[in-house]
């Protein structure tokens, strides 16, 4: 296997999805409005979620760096990282996106991006979590088995 195929081979950037469900969530609202009520307690609610995304997806990404890996899908892996947030789950970083998308939506108060997240997760699982972990398997072998037995695979 040469350098450039050692990877999971996802070519669309996971953030993209969320982004879509987000962008998607704003168009929907404009033609069909799902509007979510509760005025600062809704905004304070989509804060909080924004916060929890950014603290989340710091210290995921900061691990990644320590580990001396890419966070990049279409770059080989040259570590499996497990500390920190990857001792509750393994994709932190796609659940940190999922806060995200709550968040905006409670933003913009609107339940769009809320209810796309639902599809969106499908998309994820499906194109970018499952080729990563068959990659992360063939890559590290019985560290991988072991790790995707202990820690589950969202939360």
């Amino acid at each position: 296997m040469t350098a450039q195929s050692d990877h999971a081979g996802v070519w669309i950037p996971p953030p993209f999805w969320y982004a879509l469900a987000v962008l998607g969530g704003v168009l929907l609202d404009r033609r069909w409005p799902l509007t979510i009520l509760g005025g600062r307690a809704i905004t304070f609610a989509g804060v909080v979620f924004v916060l929890g995304w950014m603290a989340l997806a710091f210290v995921s990404i900061s691990r990644f760096r320590r580990s001396k890996t890419s966070i990049v899908p279409i770059r080989p892996a040259e570590a499996l990282v497990l500390s920190g947030p990857y001792r509750y789950t393994r994709n932190p970083m796609y659940v940190s996106l999922a806060l995200l998308t709550i968040g905006c939506g409670l933003l913009l108060a609107t339940w769009w991006p809320i209810v796309l997240l639902v599809p969106t997760l499908v998309i994820v699982q499906r194109f970018v979590i499952l080729p990563e972990e068959r990659y992360l398997r063939r890559r590290f072998g019985t560290a991988y088995e072991a790790y995707a037995r202990r820690v589950r695979r969202w939360l």
